[in-house]
């Protein structure tokens, strides 16, 4: 089983530091999340000084709110850290759903599915080498990857299921139980073979983490609240933290049971310390 590290928001100078430390562990992806109104670092940026304290560990967005974003700087963005980093970044994408994003940003809220469908055509477009439109010529750098870097989209509606089958390599859920999980990736293995598609679709689960003294955990907690005090479900995300190496090998093995590919296990508080404890866990 793969595993890699959502990196916390809230130190980000102290993010060169977690990506070194995880570089000398068992992690294999390094995450960040997005959103535009909030006190977050941009991730595509922060992933790009993360590509350059490491050699070996994926970097992934957790997922970028692409509808919120201009699509031909999305291209050349996402192409220039994947050349960067060597070929090792994912780009997780989905629709976002806090309002107050798209308001900053100028797009209409309501139309932020359709735009990343029209995104999408795009993205793939360019990445293949293509103009990007009449009279406009291509837009480099080429990725690595043939077609643009790895995509896994995010989200739990049958949209999100299409999408992944038209458009993507896999498919990123957070914040369900691994039997929610498990359905929703059978619902993308059906889409994925309904549109034709050989192989298979990658999964990811993420699960929440804090491992550490009270004060670890009260700051992951109450970090959490904050990230999602939108939402009526914020206090249910807080207290289904994974606070024990006991409570993170159920999670890793039930998600792997599920048919996970890859587990991430984000962090919400800023202790480096935590990536120790959480190897150490893994190594049992």
């Amino acid at each position: 089983m793969k595993v890699g590290l959502g990196l916390p928001i809230g130190d980000p100078g102290s993010l060169s530091a977690w990506a070194r430390r995880a570089e000398d562990g068992p992690f294999t992806t390094l995450a960040m999340l997005d959103r535009l109104v909030y006190d977050n670092p941009e991730p595509l940026v922060t992933l790009a000084a993360v590509a350059g304290a490491t050699a070996r560990i994926r970097v992934m967005t957790e997922v970028l709110i692409a509808p919120a974003r201009e699509t031909p700087l999305l291209a050349k963005q996402a192409a220039t850290l994947d050349r960067i980093s060597g070929g090792r970044f994912t780009l997780g994408i989905g629709v976002g759903v806090r309002e107050d994003d798209f308001r900053a940003a100028g797009v209409d809220y309501r139309r932020r599915g359709r735009r990343l469908d029209e995104q999408m055509a795009v993205l793939r477009r360019v990445w293949s080498g293509e103009p990007y439109g009449r009279d406009i010529g291509p837009i480099g750098p080429a990725p690595v990857r043939p077609g643009g870097p790895e995509v896994l989209f995010g989200g739990f509606v049958p949209a999100t299921a299409e999408r992944v089958a038209r458009w993507g390599d896999g498919f990123l859920g957070a914040m369900f139980s691994p039997e929610e999980m498990g359905r929703f990736f059978r619902t993308v293995e059906r889409s994925w073979q309904e549109a034709g598609r050989s192989g298979g679709p990658r999964l990811v689960a993420q699960a929440n983490v804090a491992l550490g003294p009270d004060r670890v955990v009260d700051e992951a907690r109450r970090a959490v609240q904050a990230y999602y005090a939108f939402a009526e479900y914020r206090d249910r995300v807080a207290e289904g933290m994974l606070t024990t190496p006991e409570a993170v090998l159920r999670a890793v093995a039930a998600f792997g049971d599920i048919g996970a590919d890859e587990v991430m296990l984000y962090c919400w508080s800023a202790d480096t310390d935590q990536v120790d404890r959480i190897a150490e866990v893994l190594h049992r």
